[in-house]
């Protein structure tokens, strides 16, 4: 039986285990926020294994198989082929960039399109708009970034920020490639610290924002001087890499600020901006600051000053306990008091890709069509989501999406007067239209195998209230309940839906009987997707 949650209690501040019963109610809660579209079966299945052995497996990296080619200006690696470590054509080599672009944009859309029961996706995304780096102009830079970011999804911090200095996606996003020795170059210096790190904090004097100054981030641009990138886009190297030059690097000793314990970093060569890196980290604010982050992407953007001095300075000591690895975090907030109170459900305005994919992967909706359709049609999803706010390899800055960040509106700024609108006009060509349409194949909101997974759904009743649990964070009030299952009965009594259904049953195979059954269900889903309970996780 669903309960109405519409009712407000105190927040929990506790971070114990969750005490409370697991039922669906809250295993829908955490799966809505660890993945893009948990189906009814995943939920149920949350229930029997419990919320401890749900939890490890949302803790499960996935491998995944690499971008593949599909269009035919390609011109190197052949068609279904990765083209991960293929070289570039002589000549013109933007046409192959391009195929190359479309085909790692599809690939990102397909990576969450099959997520799984898996955090993966989500924290992909999480840290996609912590380092917020856009497509490099050689894709298979791009790649490596993508991929250096799921080896590190919920892994040691203090490497991924290592590994992600000395990446070639960002030392061209960040201008890292032209920081010499003769020429300092300070952004990604700045960027380190104000957004990768440790984080800004109010200006308490010249040049001093609490958690550094500019004389940090003068001496870290000398520190990181002398890194290089070589074989973008090259005719004969299959990948780029980055590469240390000496001659670039600036051998004097940087001095940090109090900040830092007014700490030395002497010249150590390619060395060097570890050991810088590994002076940030002794600094408590960095646990302080990332885990701030954790928080409003997966609990909620109102952060008050009882959550900021208790959970995450819980979370915080926790990370510290574990060497910066972010696991052991994620499982303790998941499973505790705090995560599962009633006011946390709802908090949060979906993401354009949260909103789309939660119509996709909770009917369990996607393209099994040859490779050049399914491609197409993901990067239709990816267009779809540019179109209202979130185009995934390319923040608008390099903080970047404003929702994530803005105060005080934050995840609001995703339903503005033209995105709802627009959120509206795909909601209606994914359910009541025919969807996504590629060489005369369609993909929309799989409406018959939704009604495939309702325990009882000749019941409208039901159903409805299985509706509801998948798609409203604190379910329906009455009158919503009776709104959705009057559109699904056409105003007629309960019991002509059940005799449709059941005539629906011993006829699958004829249209006949599926389709009126089918725009009963897509006209349910339509309404469901313009309320304001459905834009929210």
């Amino acid at each position: 039986m669903i309960t109405d949650q519409s009712i407000e209690v105190p927040v929990s501040l506790s971070m114990s285990p969750y005490s409370g019963n697991f039922t669906e109610v809250e295993a829908a809660h955490l799966l809505r926020r660890t993945m893009f579209g948990a189906t009814l079966q995943q939920i149920r299945d949350a229930v029997t294994n419990g919320l401890s052995a749900t939890v490890s497996s949302l803790m499960t990296i996935p491998t995944l198989s690499p971008p593949l080619t599909y269009l035919p200006e390609e011109q190197v690696a052949s068609f279904g082929q990765t083209w991960i470590n293929s070289v570039y054509p002589s000549g013109d080599t933007q046409p192959t960039e391009n195929a190359r672009r479309a085909s790692i944009a599809a690939w990102l859309m397909e990576n969450i399109n099959n997520e799984g029961l898996s955090i993966a996706e989500k924290m992909c995304l999480f840290w996609q708009n912590h380092f917020a780096a856009e497509a490099s102009f050689d894709s298979r830079a791009t790649y490596n970034y993508f991929d250096l970011i799921r080896t590190h999804a919920l892994g040691d911090f203090k490497q991924l920020i290592k590994d992600m200095t000395i990446d070639p996606n960002m030392l061209f996003f960040l201008n890292g490639v032209s920081n010499q020795s003769f020429s300092p170059n300070e952004n990604y210096a700045r960027e380190l610290l104000e957004l990768y790190t440790i984080g800004k904090g109010p200006q308490i004097g010249d040049g001093d924002y609490t958690n550094y100054k500019e004389q940090d981030v003068a001496a870290g641009a000398k520190i990181l001087t002398g890194w290089t990138v070589e074989g973008m886009r090259s005719t004969s190297i299959s990948s780029p890499t980055s590469s240390f030059n000496s001659l670039y690097h600036s051998a004097a000793s940087k001095q940090l600020s109090s900040h830092f314990g007014d700490a030395v970093v002497t010249n150590a060569g390619e060395q060097e901006y570890e050991n810088y890196i590994d002076i940030i980290f002794q600094q408590p604010a960095v646990a302080n600051f990332i885990c701030t982050k954790l928080y409003r992407y997966f609990v909620n953007y109102d952060i008050t000053q009882d959550v900021q001095d208790t959970v995450i300075t819980q979370m915080a000591s926790t990370l510290i306990a574990n060497n910066y690895v972010i696991q052991p975090v994620l499982e303790e907030l998941f499973m505790s008091d705090h995560f599962f109170d009633i006011s946390i459900r709802g908090a949060i305005i979906k993401s354009p890709i949260e909103m789309i994919f939660s119509i996709f992967n909770t009917s369990s909706a996607k393209p099994t069509f040859d490779l050049s359709t399914n491609y197409e049609m993901y990067l239709t999803q990816y267009y779809y989501a540019g179109f209202i706010g979130q185009n995934y390899a390319s923040p608008p800055n390099v903080g970047g999406w404003p929702a994530y960040y803005q105060s005080p509106s934050f995840s609001k700024l995703w339903i503005n007067s033209t995105f709802i609108k627009q959120r509206f006009s795909i909601a209606y060509y994914l359910t009541l239209h025919s969807g996504i349409e590629v060489n005369n194949n369609f993909l929309k909101a799989d409406a018959l195998q939704l009604l495939s997974t309702f325990v009882n759904p000749s019941d409208p009743v039901a159903l409805i209230d299985e509706v509801c649990l998948l798609f409203f964070p604190k379910g329906a009030s009455e009158n919503e309940k009776l709104l959705l299952k009057n559109i699904l009965t056409s105003n007629l009594p309960d019991f002509e839906w059940t005799l449709q259904y059941n005539e629906y049953i011993a006829n699958q195979n004829d249209s006949t009987y599926s389709d009126p059954v089918k725009i009963r269900i897509e006209s349910v889903l339509y309404q469901i997707f313009q309320m304001p309970e459905f834009q929210t996780i």
